[in-house]
């Protein structure tokens, strides 16, 4: 019984954890890398195909963005996760495959300018994100289900995003059981529409993050609603427009919560009628999701205005952009409006062309409202930068950088602490995962000397044995170099169509010899049309 550490360790983004257990190759998520990346991450310890189970914890694209190069690659095992995060996984997969396919067409149309290089090709595609999409279970939360025969999980609501959980996994082996408990990511108490983490009782091992586990959010109850409030008088008075880079997925809807209780109440004096737009098509999906879960998701504040027929997140002058053209109009109308577009680190969409309209203007205001990893556009805004390049053109930064302080999906430091101190034993073993490098090292640190946990931050390619509580392998920190492009994209797809066919091989093992004589034959067949 084996867990072995392969993304978001001593780093933030790129979650992903194998756990080996009852015969099963499981992954714990299976998250894209954002920003910039300090360490190496190890190669997944078995071939794609080979992977019987990924259990989800929630669909932010830094836990779910790299499911479908599973499905690329030969994956035709189970996905499990709760109801609500197969629903916004159906939308946000597709999502990525789109921008994958655009960037490759973007960059595909600059190398023709350059002889000699190979066409690049996407991480994946739309049919690798249709064929993973069809391979998710969905799951209630609270529910315990029998994996397979020696593994249960559950999946409990922990407050993060809509549809977002922590895991328990129970496996036994050799006569003995360990429960491991993967935390996800832990949200934050008191947030719009959502619930409030809920506790675990007990665990052998847990895994949990740390993305805020060295400072606290801003008081314990902020007035977001009067803060956002005097951001948009202040920009609206000086006749500009406050630019929202926000989370399609959950960010998004928040704000739209905190917009319609600001015209509810009429806070911004002068400019009462301002206009909304949120600018993604993604966004506008999701938000119809989040209806759609509302019982079984939303807090006691939200549902107290679904039964009076109030929706939490509509408002007189909110409007949906869709297509491209509906997108281009929104810069070209001079009233002062909030702009609501993804994505929330500035990365890629639509915000960047947002950016390019209203950065340079000193009377609008660009609002950050989330996480930004290290090396984004929004995290080298938010840090004074005085210039930027977009789409070819550099852009004078005149614009107001602002953020709304202590707004977070995440838990802050006395948040992390409150979850892990709800076990009622102390486990056997935490591990400190999904913070930057010095932020593990410091929480880490926190639970060993303040708490009396026995904590351990592990790098990309640690292993420990869960029957013997004893790391097997303490790999060391392999920081990230720029590799040298030594095949094609094209032929590492080829070269994964054939780690698949051997694993189709091995699942055939004891089948009856007539089929696999033929399975033979088709295989040599193939191979001489090739090897001439």
């Amino acid at each position: 019984m084996k867990l072995i550490f392969v993304g978001a360790a001593h780093e933030v983004t790129g979650s992903c954890h194998y756990l080996n257990a009852c015969g099963k190759h499981i992954l714990v998520d299976y998250g894209m890398e954002q920003g910039v990346n300090v360490f190496e991450n190890c190669e997944l310890p078995v071939q794609e195909a080979l992977i019987d189970y990924v259990l989800l914890t929630h669909a932010h694209v830094d836990h779910s963005g790299m499911i479908p190069l599973l499905s690329a690659r030969g994956f035709r095992g189970q996905i499990l996760t709760t109801r609500a995060t197969a629903d916004l996984c159906s939308i946000m997969l597709r999502d990525c495959a789109h921008i994958q396919m655009q960037e490759a067409e973007w960059k595909n149309r600059k190398a023709k300018r350059s002889a000699g290089i190979d066409p690049h090709q996407p991480v994946y595609t739309m049919e690798d994100a249709d064929a993973a999409i069809k391979r998710i279970v969905p799951c209630d939360y609270g529910k315990e289900i029998e994996l397979c025969e020696g593994i249960k999980i559950r999946f409990t609501d922990v407050g993060h995003l809509l549809g977002s959980a922590s895991i328990e996994v129970w496996a036994t082996e050799e006569g003995s059981t360990r429960k491991i408990v993967f935390s996800g990511d832990i949200g934050n108490k008191n947030q719009p529409l959502i619930k409030d983490p809920a506790r675990t009782k007990d665990a052998d091992f847990v895994v949990m993050e740390a993305t805020y586990g060295d400072r606290l959010h801003a008081a314990e109850n902020p007035d977001y609603v009067k803060e956002l409030a005097k951001i948009l008088k202040e920009t609206f008075d000086k006749g500009g427009n406050v630019v929202i880079p926000s989370f399609a997925v959950g960010r998004t809807q928040e704000i739209l919560y905190f917009i319609r209780k600001i015209k509810e109440e009429k806070l911004v004096k002068g400019h009462e009628g301002f206009p909304v737009y949120v600018d993604s098509p993604l966004a506008v999906e999701a938000t119809g999701i989040f209806h759609k879960n509302e019982m079984s998701c939303f807090d006691e504040e939200a549902m107290k205005l679904v039964r009076a027929g109030i929706n939490p997140i509509s408002f007189p002058g909110l409007t949906l952009s869709i297509t491209s053209n509906e997108s281009k109009e929104i810069n070209f109308n001079n009233t002062p409006k909030v702009i609501i577009s993804a994505s929330g680190m500035c990365e890629a969409g639509r915000i960047r062309h947002h950016l390019k309209h209203n950065l340079w203007r000193p009377e609008c205001t660009i609002l950050f409202v989330g996480y930004q990893a290290v090396g984004t556009l929004g995290r080298i805004l938010i840090e004074g930068i005085q210039e930027v390049r977009l789409f070819g053109e550099t852009i004078d930064v005149r614009a107001s950088i602002r953020t709304l302080a202590g707004l977070s999906g995440h838990a802050d430091k006395d948040g992390l602490l409150e979850w892990v101190e709800g076990f009622e034993e102390k486990p056997r073993r935490v591990f400190v995962v999904h913070g930057e490098d010095s932020v593990c090292k410091a929480f880490t640190e926190c639970l060993r000397m303040e708490h009396g946990i026995n904590a351990y931050a592990p790098y990309s390619g640690t292993e420990f044995n869960l029957l013997t509580n004893k790391l097997e392998y303490e790999a060391e920190p392999i920081p990230v170099k720029k590799k040298a492009r030594t095949v094609s994209d094209v032929f590492v797809r080829l070269m994964a169509a054939g780690q698949r066919l051997l694993a189709v091989i091995r699942k055939n093992e004891g089948g009856a010899n007539k089929d696999l004589a033929k399975f033979a034959d088709q295989i040599n067949s193939l191979c001489d049309k090739w090897d001439a």
